[in-house]
Protein backbone atom coordinates (compact mmCIF):
# COMPACT_ATOMS: atom_id res chain seq x y z
CA UNK A 1 0.00 0.00 0.00
CA UNK A 2 1.46 3.39 -0.75
CA UNK A 3 1.98 5.61 1.66
CA UNK A 4 -0.36 8.69 2.19
CA UNK A 5 1.05 12.09 0.39
CA UNK A 6 0.43 14.68 3.22
CA UNK A 7 -0.09 14.86 6.64
CA UNK A 8 -0.99 18.29 7.89
CA UNK A 9 -0.66 18.95 11.70
CA UNK A 10 -3.24 21.55 12.94
CA UNK A 11 -2.35 22.58 16.66
CA UNK A 12 -5.58 24.47 17.93
CA UNK A 13 -6.35 26.20 21.27
CA UNK A 14 -9.56 28.68 21.72
CA UNK A 15 -10.14 28.90 17.72
CA UNK A 16 -13.84 28.43 17.90
CA UNK A 17 -14.27 31.38 15.07
CA UNK A 18 -11.89 30.42 12.73
CA UNK A 19 -12.04 26.18 13.59
CA UNK A 20 -14.80 25.24 10.90
CA UNK A 21 -13.55 28.02 8.45
CA UNK A 22 -10.07 26.54 8.01
CA UNK A 23 -10.47 23.26 8.22
CA UNK A 24 -12.72 23.92 5.29
CA UNK A 25 -9.84 25.66 3.38
CA UNK A 26 -7.67 22.64 4.00
CA UNK A 27 -10.13 20.35 2.59
CA UNK A 28 -10.81 21.89 -0.97
CA UNK A 29 -7.19 21.90 -1.09
CA UNK A 30 -6.94 18.81 -4.37
CA UNK A 31 -4.34 16.95 -2.59
CA UNK A 32 -4.24 13.20 -1.28
CA UNK A 33 -3.99 14.11 2.86
CA UNK A 34 -4.38 13.62 6.52
CA UNK A 35 -5.71 16.43 8.85
CA UNK A 36 -4.51 15.53 12.36
CA UNK A 37 -5.96 17.93 14.35
CA UNK A 38 -4.47 18.34 17.88
CA UNK A 39 -6.91 20.58 21.05
CA UNK A 40 -4.36 21.92 23.41
CA UNK A 41 -7.09 22.05 26.43
CA UNK A 42 -9.32 24.62 24.34
CA UNK A 43 -11.61 26.49 27.09
CA UNK A 44 -13.66 28.21 25.01
CA UNK A 45 -16.41 25.98 22.86
CA UNK A 46 -13.39 25.08 20.09
CA UNK A 47 -13.98 21.44 20.97
CA UNK A 48 -17.51 21.70 20.21
CA UNK A 49 -16.84 22.83 16.90
CA UNK A 50 -14.84 20.05 16.74
CA UNK A 51 -16.34 17.33 17.89
CA UNK A 52 -19.19 18.69 15.12
CA UNK A 53 -16.21 18.54 12.75
CA UNK A 54 -14.81 14.73 13.33
CA UNK A 55 -18.69 13.85 12.33
CA UNK A 56 -17.44 14.42 9.07
CA UNK A 57 -14.98 11.23 9.15
CA UNK A 58 -11.64 13.15 7.47
CA UNK A 59 -9.97 14.02 10.68
CA UNK A 60 -7.56 12.18 13.22
CA UNK A 61 -8.16 14.30 16.41
CA UNK A 62 -6.21 14.29 19.93
CA UNK A 63 -7.31 15.71 22.86
CA UNK A 64 -4.50 17.35 25.55
CA UNK A 65 -6.17 17.87 28.93
CA UNK A 66 -4.60 20.77 29.66
CA UNK A 67 -2.74 23.61 27.75
CA UNK A 68 0.63 22.55 26.74
CA UNK A 69 1.63 25.12 24.13
CA UNK A 70 1.85 24.54 20.22
CA UNK A 71 4.99 22.88 20.49
CA UNK A 72 3.68 20.06 22.61
CA UNK A 73 0.13 19.77 20.45
CA UNK A 74 3.01 19.80 17.20
CA UNK A 75 5.00 17.01 18.83
CA UNK A 76 1.48 14.87 19.31
CA UNK A 77 0.38 15.57 15.77
CA UNK A 78 3.91 14.21 14.34
CA UNK A 79 3.44 11.25 16.83
CA UNK A 80 0.28 10.07 15.03
CA UNK A 81 0.75 11.00 11.20
CA UNK A 82 1.71 9.19 8.06
CA UNK A 83 1.88 10.85 5.09
CA UNK A 84 5.28 11.06 3.04
CA UNK A 85 4.99 14.63 3.82
CA UNK A 86 4.23 17.15 6.71
CA UNK A 87 2.98 20.48 6.82
CA UNK A 88 2.20 22.62 9.71
CA UNK A 89 -1.24 24.36 9.89
CA UNK A 90 -2.06 27.28 12.48
CA UNK A 91 -5.91 27.41 13.33
CA UNK A 92 -6.66 30.70 12.71
CA UNK A 93 -7.02 32.22 9.10
CA UNK A 94 -3.94 33.98 8.62
CA UNK A 95 -2.24 31.38 6.38
CA UNK A 96 -3.90 30.10 3.05
CA UNK A 97 -3.95 26.49 2.29
CA UNK A 98 -4.10 26.87 -1.11
CA UNK A 99 -0.10 27.81 -0.99
CA UNK A 100 0.42 23.91 0.08
CA UNK A 101 1.55 22.76 -3.92
CA UNK A 102 3.94 25.85 -3.52
CA UNK A 103 5.35 24.49 -0.25
CA UNK A 104 5.65 21.04 -1.44
CA UNK A 105 6.66 21.41 -5.00
CA UNK A 106 10.57 21.64 -4.42
CA UNK A 107 10.52 18.64 -2.10
CA UNK A 108 8.46 16.49 -5.13
CA UNK A 109 11.26 18.03 -7.63
CA UNK A 110 14.09 16.98 -5.38
CA UNK A 111 15.42 20.59 -4.55
CA UNK A 112 15.18 20.29 -1.10
CA UNK A 113 14.00 18.38 2.21
CA UNK A 114 12.64 21.09 4.07
CA UNK A 115 10.80 24.27 2.41
CA UNK A 116 9.57 27.50 4.40
CA UNK A 117 6.34 29.63 3.21
CA UNK A 118 7.76 32.88 3.50
CA UNK A 119 5.99 36.39 4.06
CA UNK A 120 8.55 39.02 3.35
CA UNK A 121 9.77 37.31 -0.21
CA UNK A 122 6.97 39.88 -1.24
CA UNK A 123 5.81 42.80 -0.17
CA UNK A 124 3.49 42.93 2.52
CA UNK A 125 0.77 45.32 3.92
CA UNK A 126 -0.86 42.82 6.09
CA UNK A 127 1.94 42.70 9.08
CA UNK A 128 1.90 44.92 11.50
CA UNK A 129 5.05 46.99 12.30
CA UNK A 130 6.14 45.50 15.74
CA UNK A 131 5.19 41.74 14.59
CA UNK A 132 7.43 42.25 11.25
CA UNK A 133 9.95 44.02 13.16
CA UNK A 134 10.07 41.32 15.67
CA UNK A 135 10.24 38.64 13.19
CA UNK A 136 13.34 40.22 11.10
CA UNK A 137 15.02 40.72 14.28
CA UNK A 138 14.47 37.12 15.01
CA UNK A 139 15.32 35.72 11.29
CA UNK A 140 18.52 38.19 11.12
CA UNK A 141 19.99 36.50 14.32
CA UNK A 142 18.92 32.84 12.62
CA UNK A 143 21.14 34.07 9.68
CA UNK A 144 23.87 35.15 11.90
CA UNK A 145 24.20 32.39 14.63
CA UNK A 146 23.80 29.55 11.43
CA UNK A 147 25.44 30.97 8.56
CA UNK A 148 22.13 31.01 6.77
CA UNK A 149 20.00 33.32 4.32
CA UNK A 150 16.51 32.82 5.87
CA UNK A 151 14.12 35.42 5.17
CA UNK A 152 11.40 34.53 7.69
CA UNK A 153 11.95 32.23 10.25
CA UNK A 154 9.32 32.73 12.71
CA UNK A 155 7.26 30.99 9.58
CA UNK A 156 4.00 28.96 10.30
CA UNK A 157 4.47 27.42 7.24
CA UNK A 158 6.84 24.88 7.56
CA UNK A 159 6.99 21.54 4.98
CA UNK A 160 9.39 18.52 5.44
CA UNK A 161 10.30 14.77 3.93
CA UNK A 162 8.15 12.94 7.29
CA UNK A 163 11.57 11.45 7.96
CA UNK A 164 13.74 14.30 8.07
CA UNK A 165 11.28 16.07 11.38
CA UNK A 166 10.13 12.72 12.89
CA UNK A 167 14.25 12.31 13.07
CA UNK A 168 14.83 15.50 15.06
CA UNK A 169 14.30 15.39 18.82
CA UNK A 170 11.68 18.30 19.47
CA UNK A 171 11.97 19.16 23.66
CA UNK A 172 9.47 22.58 23.14
CA UNK A 173 6.40 23.39 24.40
CA UNK A 174 5.07 26.67 23.22
CA UNK A 175 5.99 29.13 20.40
CA UNK A 176 9.96 28.13 20.85
CA UNK A 177 8.71 25.26 18.57
CA UNK A 178 9.63 27.17 15.55
CA UNK A 179 13.83 28.28 16.33
CA UNK A 180 13.98 25.07 17.64
CA UNK A 181 13.04 23.38 14.54
CA UNK A 182 15.26 26.16 12.91
CA UNK A 183 18.20 25.77 14.55
CA UNK A 184 18.08 21.86 14.66
CA UNK A 185 17.43 21.65 11.01
CA UNK A 186 20.35 24.16 10.08
CA UNK A 187 23.14 22.30 12.45
CA UNK A 188 21.90 19.16 10.59
CA UNK A 189 23.12 20.35 7.63
CA UNK A 190 19.37 20.50 5.96
CA UNK A 191 19.21 23.71 3.57
CA UNK A 192 16.02 25.13 4.06
CA UNK A 193 14.35 26.33 1.30
CA UNK A 194 11.83 29.55 0.68
CA UNK A 195 8.79 30.03 -0.88
CA UNK A 196 6.56 33.23 -1.25
CA UNK A 197 2.99 32.97 0.68
CA UNK A 198 -0.01 34.88 1.05
CA UNK A 199 -0.75 36.29 4.86
CA UNK A 200 -3.18 37.85 6.27
CA UNK A 201 -2.18 38.99 9.41
CA UNK A 202 -4.70 39.48 12.56
CA UNK A 203 -4.15 41.48 15.94
CA UNK A 204 -4.14 40.27 19.69
CA UNK A 205 -8.39 41.52 19.45
CA UNK A 206 -8.40 38.78 17.14
CA UNK A 207 -7.13 36.52 18.58
CA UNK A 208 -3.28 36.66 17.96
CA UNK A 209 -1.35 34.58 21.08
CA UNK A 210 2.08 35.80 20.48
CA UNK A 211 3.42 38.34 22.95
CA UNK A 212 7.20 39.98 23.86
CA UNK A 213 7.40 37.07 25.93
CA UNK A 214 7.63 34.81 23.84
CA UNK A 215 10.12 36.72 21.69
CA UNK A 216 12.36 37.10 24.42
CA UNK A 217 11.76 32.78 24.50
CA UNK A 218 12.79 32.63 20.80
CA UNK A 219 15.93 34.47 21.39
CA UNK A 220 17.00 32.75 23.77
CA UNK A 221 16.33 29.47 22.07
CA UNK A 222 18.35 30.46 19.44
CA UNK A 223 21.21 31.00 21.13
CA UNK A 224 20.53 27.87 23.38
CA UNK A 225 20.58 25.35 20.50
CA UNK A 226 23.46 27.16 18.56
CA UNK A 227 25.41 25.09 21.45
CA UNK A 228 23.37 22.02 22.75
CA UNK A 229 20.97 19.52 20.76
Amino acid sequence: MNKLLLSVIMPVYNEQETLAEILARVRAVDLEKEIVVVDDGSTDGTRDVLREEEKKGDLKVFYHQVNKGKGAAVRTGLEHASGSFIIIQDADLEYDPCDYPKLLQPILEGQAEVVYGSRFLVFRETMFFLQALGNKFLTLLTNLLYGTALSDMETCYKAFRAEVIKSIPLRSRRFEFEPEITAKLLKRGYRIHEVPISYQGREYHEGKKLTWRDGVTALWTLIKYRFVD
